[in-house]
């Protein structure tokens, strides 16, 4: 039965209901051409392509999800999975209680562009503000529960600021098992925490003021008192741990998503090396259109384009100064796709040629990267920072050949930053999780040393100026990397090759 239930699960909760023999033709089931579908409950004899969602759906946006898929390229199975597994890791009657990102301002009524919270969205898929979703463990042990509380549709809210998705498809596309309009939850959720052996929740609002959650939380007078009863401070532990435990480890299909975002930010920096920039405003334009163009939704972060001596700044992100002949540009970016990122850093020529300090200072840090990359592997029994230190050391010998001076703390002004960092739906997935672990098949990180070279006396003076990181994002194997962003050429005689 719990396995008939999982399956059934791939499919938004409408779907399941309106067309129920065509659902899984890759079991075996026959296909046959299924009936238009149609929402039930409140959703009247509408085709579920005629309906306006607060985001894209299959039904609605079929050149962006496939079918079965809640966001571009994992199924609500997996949502479901994910929430299933958590509760299984919470204590007996126990929740976890997490808040949808809210929408910041840069002025009066003029919002920036939404991005809803990594770990809200990894449990739900529900891209939409103003939201508290509960998962409970029910006790019986194969099972949970799910609450998702949203904002009901609108029709004049709706006028102004696009479709949402209300409490319906809260449940019939979200697959909660109950939902209700969150400007309600100061009356729903005290009976739901009252009963709670503990409270897990990374949430500030429980903590009166601090967000504005607070407005819903704690409404009402008399609401707001049931809810500060409900909440027994000894009951709330932090949920972020258990979480990082999780997204550390990817899926076979988050890690396609992850090569899909990879491949087209690849394709991107590749196509801006064949082109001659004079300045990086146009080279970080030409960036961001052609993640988009490749299938991406924008930029993962705002991008480091850096020319010339600008590259000994880690994150210089002004992007505003001009591309000199004879110097090196480093760029540092990644393309967002479902909400899965890719971050790549290639340091290449303006001019499209390495000069000789510049092709022996580019090729010790590729050398290392190479190293670092191919030791990606679980049989290698080594974590980020054991990683770190043999990049250091990589670093170190091939400087000295360079006739650098490696005495003393030397690395920490020329390698200031750490080799790298875990990857996913954020740029710096997991904040907390430790890089002391060993890492294990299934988990990606990014691979990133670089040589900074200060003008000082100190350092060989054909060298000073020059910043290099080459980075590649990577998902960890049994015995050997996957690297995600391989579509970033990154060897010296494929990289000139590209203005030939």
């Amino acid at each position: 039965m719990a396995a008939c239930r999982s399956i059934a699960r791939q499919w938004p909760r409408y779907l399941r209901r309106s067309v129920p023999v065509t659902i899984l033709p890759m079991l075996g089931q026959r296909a046959v051409q299924p009936p238009q579908p149609t929402l039930r409950r409140g959703y009247a004899s509408v085709s579920a392509a005629e309906l306006k969602f607060g985001q894209p759906l299959h039904e609605t946006h079929p050149h962006l999800l496939g079918p079965g898929e809640l966001t571009p390229g994992i199924t609500a199975l997996e949502y479901a999975q994910r929430r299933s597994r958590l509760a299984n890791k919470l204590p007996k009657h126990s929740v976890a209680v997490l808040a949808a990102a809210e929408v910041t301002y840069r002025a009066s009524g003029i919002f920036h562009e939404y991005r809803q919270d990594s770990n809200f969205f990894y449990l739900t898929g529900f891209n939409e503000p103003n939201a508290l979703a509960i998962i409970v463990n029910d006790g019986s042990g194969d099972n949970h529960l799910f609450h998702l509380y949203v904002r009901e549709k609108d029709v004049k809210a709706e006028l102004w600021d696009g479709a949402r998705s209300g409490t319906q498809a809260a449940q019939d596309v979200f697959n909660a098992d109950e939902s209700g309009d969150i400007e309600r939850i100061s009356h729903i959720l005290p009976q739901i925490l009252s009963d709670a052996t503990e409270i897990y929740t990374d949430i500030p609002a429980f903590n009166p003021g601090r967000s504005s959650l607070h407005r819903y939380l704690y409404g009402p007078t008399g609401a707001s008192e049931k809810l500060k009863r409900a909440v027994d401070i000894s009951k709330v532990k932090p949920l972020k741990p258990i979480l990082n435990e999780m997204r550390a480890f990817k899926s076979e299909e988050e890690v396609v998503q992850m090569r899909r975002v990879g491949q087209a930010s690849g394709r991107a920096f590749t196509d801006a090396m064949r082109q001659t920039f004079t300045g990086e405003k146009d080279l970080a334009s030409f960036l961001e259109y052609n993640f988009k163009i490749n299938g991406c939704d924008g930029n993962a972060f705002v991008p480091v384009v850096a020319g010339g001596s600008n590259a000994l700044s880690l994150h210089y992100t002004r992007n505003d100064d001009i591309l000199n002949d004879g110097d090196m540009v480093l760029v540092d970016g990644g393309g967002e796709m479902g909400t899965y990122v890719a971050d790549i850093s290639r340091t290449f020529p303006v001019n499209g040629k390495f000069s000789d300090p510049q092709r022996d200072l580019y090729n010790a840090v590729l050398n290392v990267h190479r190293t670092c990359v191919s030791l990606c592997r679980e049989s290698s029994k080594l974590s980020l920072d054991r990683l770190h230190t043999i990049a250091e050391n990589g670093l170190q010998d091939l400087l000295k050949q360079l006739g650098f001076d490696v005495s003393g703390n030397a690395l920490r002004t020329l390698f200031p930053h750490h080799l790298g960092h875990y990857v996913g739906l954020d740029v710096h997935d997991c904040p907390g999780y430790s890089r002391g672990y060993d890492l294990k098949a299934g988990q990606c990180i990014t691979i990133e040393p670089g040589i900074y070279v200060p003008d000082d006396v100190r350092w060989p003076a054909k060298f000073r100026g020059i910043g290099i990181r080459i980075e590649d994002s990577v998902c960890v194997g049994d015995d050997n990397p996957i690297v995600l962003t391989m579509e970033a050429v990154k060897e010296v005689d494929d990289i000139e090759a590209l203005r030939d």
